[in-house]
């Protein structure tokens, strides 16, 4: 039986596009679409889809006051359709404060090169939503969505980094607690409100750095960065090129590029990069961020992959894993969606399986119970 959608958008053009592009898919159906954000929350309690679409721009009441009524009255995922600007990031971000689940560009041209790979994009986050909230398909142990382009090898790219590098033997044992230098956090689908959720918890004396990726647009890495420095206690920034790394504050790698760790242990900085490469399918990527960690930190790091579709950050984890590093997860329960987390759980890299709402207090444990 094909999940059902319900498709916002006050566009009749871009209602329609939606509704033709979700409906090529044998397994999702477009039960019905709203033109604002008040037939939006009726048709959602009456109709109860699987998956919602929804403009964030519309006339009586826009889309982040209809996921705030939804989410009280039909709790449902959520996609928001986004602009990408500093404004656009702004409103998405409320809308995922508010309970959205994911986001994509509202102009297709900027989530891939041509309509054909768009619509399979828009697909599959559907998809992947529908199956958040679907009790018999949650107990199965679903496989990462990967993307040709992801499968590519991308240890050829990105200063020599060998991300895939055999472990060849056994691996070094973990470091103790008081020889954490860095923790490394890497995200995807349902990231944002993740990751707000883990640092917030953390105190203003947190004595190490924090680097962060997650999978964005350019245009919403500052803005996210932002906000999360409000919300924080750590000082929380989007990372710039040459900046020494200092304990107590986070580093949000910039979207569309890549961020790297360079020069030694006792001096480290970050380094960002452009990559123009078509052979690595993320920028920013977990897995050239973390291999850089392995190349500066070796086993002194604590490597976290959080909620996330795909595989990025698995093989990342791996080098650091061989380096003696320590590698947790996100349980499935807790992910919005449990690809990336998967990935590096079924490889035998992660350590430990945790809840959300276990990550912080664990890492506060792990890091400063000395």
């Amino acid at each position: 039986m094909p999940y059902k959608v319900l498709v916002v958008e006050d566009s009749s053009f871009f209602r329609r596009r939606v509704t033709d592009i979700l409906n090529s898919d044998k397994n999702l159906e477009v039960i019905d679409v709203a033109v604002n954000g008040i037939e939006a929350v009726e048709k959602a309690k009456r109709l109860k889809p699987d998956v919602i679409t929804m403009d964030i721009e519309m006339p009586q009441l826009n889309g982040i006051e209809a996921v705030k009524q939804i989410m009280k009255s039909a709790p449902t995922s959520i996609i928001m359709f986004s602009s990408l600007t500093h404004s656009g990031a702004k409103s998405t971000l409320e809308a995922l404060d508010a309970g959205a689940l994911d986001f994509l560009p509202k102009k297709f041209a900027e989530i891939a090169k041509n309509t054909e790979d768009a619509g399979a994009l828009l697909r599959q986050r559907v998809i992947q939503l529908a199956r958040k909230n679907s009790g018999p398909l949650r107990k199965q142990a679903l496989k990462p969505i990967v993307s040709k382009r992801e499968r590519t090898s991308i240890g050829s790219r990105t200063d020599s980094i060998k991300l895939a590098s055999p472990i060849g033997g056994a691996v070094r044992r973990s470091q103790t607690d008081s020889d954490y230098q860095l923790v490394a956090i890497g995200t995807s689908t349902g990231g944002p409100i993740a990751l707000q959720k883990v640092l917030t918890q953390l105190p203003e004396n947190f004595p190490l750095p924090i680097v962060l990726v997650q999978h964005m647009p350019a245009s919403f890495t500052k803005a996210f960065a932002e906000r999360l420095n409000t919300l924080c206690k750590i000082k929380v920034k989007e990372a710039t090129h040459g900046e020494k790394l200092q304990a107590g504050h986070a580093y949000l790698a910039p979207g569309g590029k890549q961020m790297l760790i360079d020069g030694s242990m006792k001096s480290a900085s970050i380094k960002v990069i452009e990559d123009t490469s078509e052979r690595i399918a993320f920028k920013p990527s977990v897995d050239i961020t973390f291999g850089s960690a392995a190349k500066v930190f070796g086993g002194n790091v604590l490597g976290i992959i959080l909620t996330g579709m795909g595989s990025d950050g698995r093989d990342g984890s791996r080098l650091l894993k061989s380096k003696g590093a320590t590698i947790w997860s996100q349980d499935e329960a807790s992910c919005v969606v449990y690809g990336m987390p998967q990935a590096v759980t079924n490889a035998g890299i992660s350590e430990l399986s945790l809840s959300l709402g276990d990550i912080a207090p664990s890492i506060l444990k792990k890091i400063m119970s000395n």
